[in-house]
């Protein structure tokens, strides 16, 4: 009987609740997502050149103090030609250059016969599917990687065995590429040297390009993730079966293999021989990709979708562990679903085929780093701080002096899509610096959170400025664990600062642009009530939570509604938004400071003001 040792299983005891896009979860403390491409029919110019609307699998790499992300893209739906891999890059994580074609659309210049007798014809476009992006050679060479395969009709998946075969070229320190080569064909469905238009990787005049390639197809852990797409019946994979494979070292030096629907297994000799592949029950997911990696504090993260539906693929969630096999504390690293703008064939929703850094160094700081597609239109990266934290003990008093645009807030969680971003300003001067929410996009909005001690009783104070109040909307939040808002306020459209009340907004008082406003909030969860002060001036009343909360715990920050939708009886099959492409007139809110002091015991905000 195989020992328990073999298998991984998650034993936190902690779901999601996917009616909620967060999954009703704790969020890991810190993380800041960030929107490195927003697809754009009509203005292609406004985000990757092309117009495509279809972007998804993301691969990441951090090579010589550079993050490198490509990402496959095709016109409208996934699996329908043609296809190609483009590349963006940044110095911080936060800054990314425009997207370039890195594999531009392959089109078959003659007819191909398989040998079974199926015919591809002449001016076919391929499609792209490639499960992995980058590799670092021993020799210091990037090379990037994609796959050229065929889909006849939509259904038939391209990672079926007979495509084309996988390509090759080199990224260069100063950001130009290497020629396209073929580092494998796949002989075996007939396509040799002949009928294919690049070259094999052995006829560069490069050596070290040539030995750097050889340095990966002797990888028989990185080569394992080709299995898929190649299905060669030869001996190259040491498994046959399962799909989007990573990896990482276990504390006694064993590898452990992981695969899309919970499936894994064991390598103790680098990559020659697993063990028998097993699904670990414990780990729900469905068909969006599962990333494990050993963190830079000497423990183990696995991030995937815990949802057993397919289509619905949210939130995106973290579980650690210390062993590599144990896995706990379930936590949401991003649980953002934006309204998808654009239709297309399997274009599932939500945040999913996420991909850590495969190649190349650690990025500085000890942060992990992953990519993601959101609804197989828009490209995301997320910096994870490390150890992962999902509480705070310590009153907080944040001012936001020191920090730069491209820096990680400390403790705020930050959802920044390209049209609605959250970032440090120097307002109202270089020295006096302020948290920006920035959002000029239609569909999505800028949010920030801060975690505080979990308590009973206590007083928020926030200094804030609208830039606007024709306007826009600010929402303020205090939330308990579950992300449920016990307290809502929020800056309206045409300067009226609002507090929610049994289903209703209620007017507290006007506002003006372009004035500071010190708000305290004041609150009691024993009584479920709380009270606002506005620039230190006597609250008027006290009011009642909006739901109820027996501790809080949470700042939200948000530039709109909070969203229901899509929920997971939404259809895949749906159309597209109307005016999707064209950014709407910005409105900019600024937080100069944040104060949260727990106060101890049960303590009436009502009695206590007066």
């Amino acid at each position: 009987m195989e020992q328990l040792e073999n298998h991984i299983r998650y034993v936190g005891g902690v779901t999601a609740n996917t009616d909620y896009h967060h999954g009703q979860l704790r969020p890991v403390i810190g993380v800041r997502s960030r929107q490195v491409v927003r697809a754009n029919r009509t203005r292609p110019e406004l985000s990757d050149g092309t117009g495509w609307t279809y972007n998804h699998a993301p691969m990441l790499a951090y090579w010589k103090g550079q993050f490198y992300l490509e990402y496959l893209s095709c016109p409208v739906h996934e699996h329908v030609p043609p296809g190609q891999t483009l590349l963006t890059a940044s110095r911080d994580g936060w800054l990314w250059s425009a997207p370039v074609i890195l594999f531009p659309p392959y089109r078959l210049n003659e007819e191909f016969v398989y040998p079974d007798g199926e015919r591809i014809p002449e001016g076919t476009y391929c499609v792209m599917h490639q499960r992995m992006g980058f590799y670092a050679s021993s020799n210091g060479r990037l090379l990037a990687l994609a796959f050229y395969g065929f889909c006849p009709q939509p259904s038939i998946s391209p990672n079926n065995g007979r495509g084309i075969g996988r390509v090759v070229r080199e990224i260069m320190e100063d950001g130009s590429f290497g020629p396209i080569y073929f580092i494998r064909l796949n002989r075996h469905a007939g396509w040799t040297e002949p009928k294919v238009q690049y070259p094999l990787f052995t006829a560069s005049g490069d050596q070290g390009f040539i030995e750097a390639c050889e340095e990966l197809l002797a990888d028989r852990i990185a080569t394992l993730q080709w299995w898929e797409e190649d299905r060669s019946p030869d001996d190259f994979y040491a498994v046959k079966g399962g799909t989007a494979f990573n990896s990482y070292r276990l504390p006694d030096g064993r590898i452990m293999g992981l695969w899309k629907h919970s499936v894994h297994a064991i390598s103790e000799d680098e990559g020659r021989s697993w063990t028998p592949q097993s699904r670990a029950k414990s780990l729900i997911m469905a068909g969006g990709k599962v990333w494990g990696e050993r963190t830079s504090d000497a423990k183990y993260a696995l991030l995937y979708n815990p949802s057993p539906v397919g289509n619905h693929r949210w939130p995106l969630a973290a579980v650690t562990s210390n062993d590599g096999l144990k896995f706990e504390d379930m936590l949401v690293v991003n649980g953002e679903v934006p309204p998808r703008r654009f239709f297309g064939n399997h274009k599932n929703y939500g945040m999913s085929y996420t991909r850590g850094v495969e190649a190349g160094d650690a990025p500085p700081g000890g942060s992990m780093w992953v990519t993601y597609s959101s609804n197989k239109e828009d490209i995301w990266v997320s910096e994870i701080p490390v150890p992962m934290r999902s509480a705070v003990s310590e009153p907080v008093h944040d001012t936001f002096n020191g920090l730069k645009e491209e820096d990680r807030v400390p403790d705020w969680n930050i959802y920044s899509p390209l049209w609605a971003s959250v970032s440090v300003s120097p307002v109202p001067s270089e020295s006096d610096r302020s948290l920006e929410l920035c959002d000029a996009d239609p569909y999505d909005y800028a949010k920030a959170e801060r975690v505080f001690p979990e308590c009973a009783a206590g007083e928020m104070r926030l200094r804030l400025m609208a830039k606007q109040s024709d306007r826009g909307q600010l929402y303020i939040e205090l939330c308990d664990a579950k992300s449920s808002a016990a307290i809502r306020l929020r800056l309206e459209s045409g300067g009226m600062l609002q507090v929610l009340q049994a289903g209703t907004w209620m007017t507290l008082q006007s506002y003006e642009s372009g004035i500071w406003y010190d708000i305290a909030i004041c609150f009691d969860t024993g009584g479920q009530r709380f009270t606002v002060k506005l620039n230190d001036r006597d609250a008027a009343k006290a009011y009642s939570f909006s739901m109820p909360a027996y501790t809080l715990e949470r700042l939200t920050l948000r530039t709109g509604p909070a969203r229901r939708e899509p929920n997971i009886e939404t259809p895949l099959v749906t159309g597209d938004v109307e005016h999707p492409d064209e950014p709407v007139p910005a409105v900019h809110y600024y937080i100069n400071e944040m104060h949260i002091n727990p106060l101890k015991g049960e303590a009436d905000p009502w009695q206590r003001q007066n």
